[in-house]
C-alpha cells in the first residue's frame, strides 16, 4: 500500500507506452457520499489514479473552478476528517491509488503525525501540499514516510535549476510539474518553454513526471504527455462533475490514455 502502490500502478501503466491519467475532484462537491461513487466511476474510465482535494477557505494554488468547488463542499459540511472516514469505507474495494491535495494548515490543525495514520488506515497512498516549501517540509515529510505514504513535490517554471533537481530527486510516486504560471484552470495551449521544461524535468526524476494546470482536452493531454509521462487534469473534471457531463469526462480519460 501507499507508496510502493502508487510507484509500481504507475510504472507498469508507464511501461505500456500510454499517458498517465490522473483526474482530480473536490471531495464533497455533490455531497460526502458522492466521494467513492466518482472515485469508483473515474477508476472504470481509465484513470491511473485519482487526486481527491480537500476543499479549504484559502485555497492560493486554485483557479475559479476548483475555488467554486471548494466552497461549495465547505457549504456541504465536508471535512478532512469526514473524508478520510468516508475513503477508507471502500479501502477494500479499490483497487486504484488515492492522493489526497490538501493545504497544510488542515494537516497541522489535524496533527501531523495523526494526519498520516489516518490515511494509512484510509487507504491513501499520496499526498500532495501545495502550499508548504521544501525547506519547511522536514516535519510533514518524516509523519508520512513513517506510514510509507507517498509526499508528491511540485515543481514550478519559475525554479531555478538547482532546486528542480532537488525537487525531481525528493518527488515519491510522482513529480507534479505544474505546467503554466499562475492557478489552476483551462488554458487554450502551452509554449515551447513549458515543453522544454518538461523535458528537463524527465530528465531530471526516477518517478514518473506528470504535466497538471491548464490541460482541458484530449489534444493538449496528448501533446504534453509526448514530453513527459502523463498528465493531471482538474478544473475539466471538476466542471463537468458540477454539470453532470460524466459521459465527457470518460471521454477524455479514454481518448487521452488509447
Amino acid at each position: 500500500m501507499g507508496k510502493h502502490k502508487l510507484e509500481n500502478t504507475l510504472n507498469e501503466l508507464k511501461a505500456t507506452g500510454k499517458p498517465l491519467f490522473i483526474p482530480y475532484m473536490m471531495a464533497g462537491d455533490g455531497g460526502i457520499n458522492q466521494i467513492n461513487e466518482r472515485i469508483q466511476f473515474l477508476e472504470e474510465s481509465g484513470a491511473s489514479a485519482i487526486e481527491l482535494g480537500i476543499p479549504f477557505s484559502d485555497p492560493v494554488a486554485d483557479g475559479p473552478v476548483i475555488q467554486d468547488a471548494g466552497l461549495r463542499a465547505l457549504q456541504e459540511g465536508t471535512t478532512l476528517k469526514l473524508v478520510l472516514d468516508e475513503v477508507r469505507k471502500q479501502k477494500e474495494a479499490r483497487s486504484i491509488p488515492i492522493i489526497l491535495m490538501t493545504y497544510i494548515n488542515p494537516i497541522w490543525n489535524y496533527g501531523y503525525e495523526q494526519f498520516a495514520k489516518d490515511c494509512d488506515t484510509a487507504g491513501v497512498d499520496g499526498i500532495i501540499i501545495p502550499d508548504i516549501p521544501m525547506e519547511e517540509e522536514e516535519d510533514i515529510a518524516a509523519a508520512l514516510s513513517n506510514q510509507s505514504i507517498a509526499f508528491i513535490r511540485l515543481a514550478a517554471m519559475t525554479s531555478p535549476d538547482e532546486r528542480l533537481e532537488k525537487i525531481a530527486q525528493d518527488s515519491e510516486g510522482f513529480l507534479y510539474a505544474v505546467s503554466v504560471n499562475g492557478t489552476t484552470g483551462e488554458r487554450q495551449q502551452h509554449d515551447k518553454n513549458t515543453l522544454d521544461y518538461l523535458k528537463k524535468l524527465t530528465a531530471l526524476s526516477s518517478v514518473p513526471v506528470l504535466a497538471g494546470f491548464g490541460i482541458s482536452n484530449p489534444e493538449q493531454a496528448k501533446s504534453l504527455a509526448a514530453y513527459c509521462d502523463g498528465v493531471i487534469v482538474g478544473s475539466k473534471i471538476v466542471h463537468l462533475f458540477a454539470e453532470g457531463k460524466q459521459t465527457e469526462i470518460k471521454e477524455l480519460i479514454g481518448e487521452t490514455v488509447r
